[in-house]
Order: structure tokens, then C-alpha cells, then sequence
């Protein structure tokens, strides 16, 4: 039976199959192939091996290359407008975060401006964001809302996000975060926020989102407001996520495993009894190591996290105050600041970031039946990937069995 795409000769094909999160030494598992081939058709692999004889339409010769899943971005602040390059310099001036949230800046300056942009322009920015992405390998990213804070602007966002899901090779998972900040006209009466997001926005988002996400969070929204929210999505279908114990310690990482969330992210102050039980819950912790690059803050101490059992999952976290675009560079952050192992950082930004928005059984690894979402890297082997850093390493990418980055340029 001839196969639409054959590739060959790989150095090492890592199909780090898996048919559930990887944990503690299962992270160091790649399932390696060497001088290995892989064949699809259909959108779909239906052999791998390391010698496939059989015709196809497209042949693609990977010697000296590594085959791989695609990366998948499992959280992301994609649409919205402008920038705040201006506030690189108030932070090494000292300024913390929640400073510059307090006068106004940070999440406020973007919301200020996306509120402002209609939909058309949102998904102009968001396409060519997506593109980049898919330059430097990630195939599914999700996508989250949070810089409308109002009925009208989140749906707007939502919107944004399932349209260009429509439109881009690359998948889009949509995720609700009305509950992002607490906008500045309820500063005074957050709870009122809390009740227009139960009350006015789930009723109208129930079918635009799959998930729920709340910034659990000092000065930000409480355990109990985020609990009240979190299960209240349930009730509209909506799986719950949660911003965890990112700059102060809330109790994030136990509301996670009270709530059944299948992530919670950031964790950089998360006590270890909050982590326990995510591992005992099987819950995904969603590292953000590009966070900490850009807010010069500490990284989260991925090495306990590991031992402990937690499935570990990366992100780029790419947001106006984190413009990240490039899984390889979140990798190498990994390996460099967290000392996790390349092979643990390559399970994470595959299928432990999969499971993490629910598409573990479809996406993240390379096994017959999944998509053929596959990556060709220009290097020898992969502990190259986090090794050269800054550098991208993507020559094709092939979504749905399709090519559509060759050559390091994209085909439309």
C-alpha cells in the first residue's frame, strides 16, 4: 500500500511513546530509533521502523537528522495587541511584577489595548505569531484569553482563537482566563467580577473553550474566589487549569488537586505537600522557564518536582511580558536553569505537554494511529536540541502528514 510520506534514514527517530504523562525515569525514555524511517498517510503514521520499504508520493531523506513530535505549547497568552517592551527597563530598575500590575502597567497596558483592536486585526497578529511558531517546530499550541476582562472582549478573544484554529496548519486549543486580573473598574468589589464571569461570560463562552483557567495569585484572585470560578466552569463543561503559586505561595498547587485540575502552571512557590498530591492525582505541572528568564525571577525546582512522581510538562508561557515564540529555547532553559536532562526536557515539550490539554492519545509522540505531526532537525542526535542554543534547528516540519516548513521556510 503506497504511503503519502516516507521518511528515512534518520539518525534517531524519538517517538517517545507513551500512553500516559511521563514521570521520573520514564522522562529519560525517547524510544529511540536509530537509522530509523517512519510512513504516513491519511494525516496519520501508519508504520515506524528503522528500515520501510514502500512507495510513497513523498520520500524525504533525514540522514545525520533527528525525527521527533512535533513540540506542543501547552500554555500560551496568544491574542492580543501591543507590546510592553518599555517595561524591560523598570524591571532591571527593580521593579517586581505586582508593582508595575498596582500602577497600572502590565496585564492592564495590554488589556487597555486590546480592547481597543477588532477581531480582524487580532487574528492578523495571532497568524503571524502562529507562523513563527511553526517555523520553530510546535504544532499544537493552546491559547488562552485574559486580556479582555469584560463579556465583550473575551468573547471577542475567543472568538479570535477558534478562528484561527480554522485558518493555521497549526492546532489551537482554546482556553477561557476571564479570570486573569481583576479588572480596574471591579478593583474595589472583586467578587462582583467573580460573579460577572459566573453569571455573564460562561452562559456565553460554554462552546468557544474547552478550558477554564484562573490566576490563583497575591493581590490577583483568591483560593476561594478561584475554587468558586473553577468549579463553576465545570458545571459549563469547561476542564479546569489553574495559575499556581507563581509569586507567592496561595495554596495553588493543593486547590489543583482538590478541583481535579489537569494542570497547574508556574509552581515556582508551591509547597511540597501541594505537589504530593498533584503527583498522587497524576495532575500535569506545567513548568514556565521563559517566565523566569524574563521576569528575573527564580525558577521552579524541577528537579524536586521530578522526584516526587509530578508529570512534568513545559511551556513557553508566551505573553507581551514573556515574547517567547520557540519551544528549542524553552528546552535549553530547562536543561541550563532547571537541570533538567535533554531527554526529560524532550518528554516534557511532547507528551507530557500533550496530556496536558487533553490531546495525549492523538498528539506528542510518534506511535501507529496518531497524527504525523513530525519534526526534522538539522543535528546528529538529540541531546543537539538544547545544546545549540538560539540557533533554530527545525529544518521541516510535516502536520496532518503534510509539509508545511521546508528548508526552514514555510509552504502555503
Amino acid at each position: 500500500m503506497k504511503a503519502e510520506l516516507l521518511i528515512k534514514n534518520a539518525a534517531q527517530v524519538l517517538t517517545v511513546k507513551s500512553r500516559k504523562a511521563k514521570v521520573k525515569d520514564k522522562l529519560e525514555e525517547l524510544g529511540i530509533i536509530n537509522d530509523g524511517a517512519i510512513a504516513a498517510r491519511n494525516s496519520r503514521i501508519f508504520r515506524i521502523d528503522k528500515k520501510i520499504k514502500i512507495d510513497a508520493k513523498k520520500t524525504i531523506d533525514a540522514s545525520n537528522k533527528v525525527v521527533m513530535p512535533g513540540f506542543v505549547d501547552c500554555h500560551t497568552h496568544l491574542v492580543f495587541s501591543g507590546s510592553r517592551e518599555n517595561e524591560l527597563k523598570i524591571k532591571l530598575e527593580g521593579k517586581t511584577y505586582l508593582e508595575i500590575l498596582e500602577s497600572g502597567g502590565g496585564i492592564y497596558a495590554t488589556v487597555n489595548k486590546t480592547r481597543k483592536v477588532d477581531r480582524k486585526e487580532l487574528v492578523a497578529l495571532g497568524l503571524r505569531r502562529l507562523d513563527e511558531m511553526l517555523l520553530s517546530g510546535t504544532t499544537t499550541v493552546e491559547a488562552k484569553t485574559g486580556y479582555g476582562l469584560n463579556p465583550e472582549d473575551e468573547i471577542k478573544c475567543l472568538k479570535v482563537i477558534n478562528e484561527l484554529n480554522k485558518r493555521h496548519a497549526v492546532d489551537v486549543v482554546p482556553t477561557f482566563l476571564g479570570a486573569h486580573a481583576i479588572p480596574l473598574e471591579f478593583k474595589n468589589s472583586p467578587d462582583k467580577y467573580v460573579d460577572l464571569i459566573i453569571r455573564n461570560m460562561f452562559p456565553k463562552i460554554r462552546n468557544l473553550a474547552e478550558f477554564c483557567d484562573v490566576f490563583c495569585e497575591k493581590n490577583v484572585f483568591t483560593i476561594e474566589q478561584a475554587r468558586k470560578i473553577l468549579d463553576e466552569g465545570k458545571k459549563f463543561g469547561l476542564k479546569p487549569k489553574i495559575h499556581a503559586d507563581e509569586i507567592y505561595w496561595t495554596g495553588g498547587a493543593e486547590l489543583a488537586s482538590e478541583i481535579g485540575c489537569i494542570s497547574a502552571d508556574h509552581l515556582l512557590e508551591s509547597s511540597d505537600r501541594g505537589i504530593k498530591k498533584m503527583a498522587e492525582k497524576g495532575i500535569i505541572g506545567v513548568l514556565l522557564p521563559g517566565t523566569s528568564f524574563t521576569t528575573m525571577e527564580k525558577y521552579a525546582d524541577a528537579r524536586k518536582y521530578i522526584d516526587y512522581g509530578l508529570p512534568v510538562a513545559l511551556g513557553t508561557d508566551f505573553n507581551p511580558n514573556c515574547w517567547i515564540l520557540n519551544m528549542g529555547f524553552i528546552i535549553a532553559l530547562a536543561c541550563y536553569s532547571m537541570r533538567m536532562t535533554p531527554a526529560e526536557a524532550i518528554s516534557a515539550s511532547t507528551i507530557n505537554a500533550a496530556f496536558a490539554i487533553n490531546r495525549g492519545k492523538e498528539i506528542g509522540s510518534l506511535e501507529i494511529g496518531k497524527k504525523a505531526d513530525i519534526l526534522i532537525l538539522n543535528v546528529p542526535n538529540y541531546e543537539s536540541i538544547p545544546y545549540k542554543i538560539g540557533m533554530n534547528i527545525v529544518d521541516t516540519v510535516i502536520k496532518n502528514g503534510k509539509v508545511v516548513v521546508e528548508n526552514w521556510r514555510l509552504r502555503k
